[in-house]
């Protein structure tokens, strides 16, 4: 990612830009996120789901009879968000890009050892090439390159964009 650019708008004149790594280190401690998705009547349908911060891309996984898994038929446009409900403290975070399915047991292999590593025996996976495996549950992963990331800063308040 770019250097962020602050928006003197949307903020306190003294903030300061967060770095790129910082941003980068909230994403990958984040136990929680949110994903956006966009049913096929252009309703916006937001869930929280578990997922990792691996290589520079946002992953999730999703059961192929869940509502997001649905929307991704229709739109592959999502919005992932992370962060604290303080309203003066932490950092939320915004990721907005296209998810993209990730095949083949090389590509998904290193991707449930990072969930495996991160949530532990809670969510376990194995893959093969198609997806997660876990007895009969076999979900789907995609990933989220960033177009575009921002940062909501609370101490002070300030948004700061990122792009690639």
């Amino acid at each position: 990612m770019t250097t962020g650019q602050i928006d003197d708008r949307f903020g306190d004149p003294a903030a300061a830009a967060p770095s790129w790594e910082s941003v980068e280190a909230l994403l990958e401690q984040a136990e929680l996120y949110w994903l956006t998705t966009v049913r096929s009547d252009g309703r916006p349908h937001v869930t929280p789901l578990v997922g990792v911060w691996s290589d520079g891309y946002f992953a999730f996984c999703t059961g192929v009879g869940e509502q997001k898994h649905v929307n991704l038929q229709h739109s592959s446009l999502v919005a992932v968000t992370t962060g604290s409900n303080g309203w003066k403290s932490g950092t939320d975070v915004v990721v907005e890009g296209t998810a993209q399915r990730v095949k083949g047991r090389e590509r998904l292999r290193p991707l449930a050892e990072a969930w495996l590593r991160k949530y532990g025996d809670d969510w376990a996976w194995d893959a093969d090439d198609e997806g997660f495996t876990a007895g009969d549950n076999r979900p789907w992963v995609y990933v989220v390159p960033p177009a575009k990331v921002i940062a909501f800063g609370k101490a002070p308040h300030s948004q700061t964009t990122y792009r690639p």
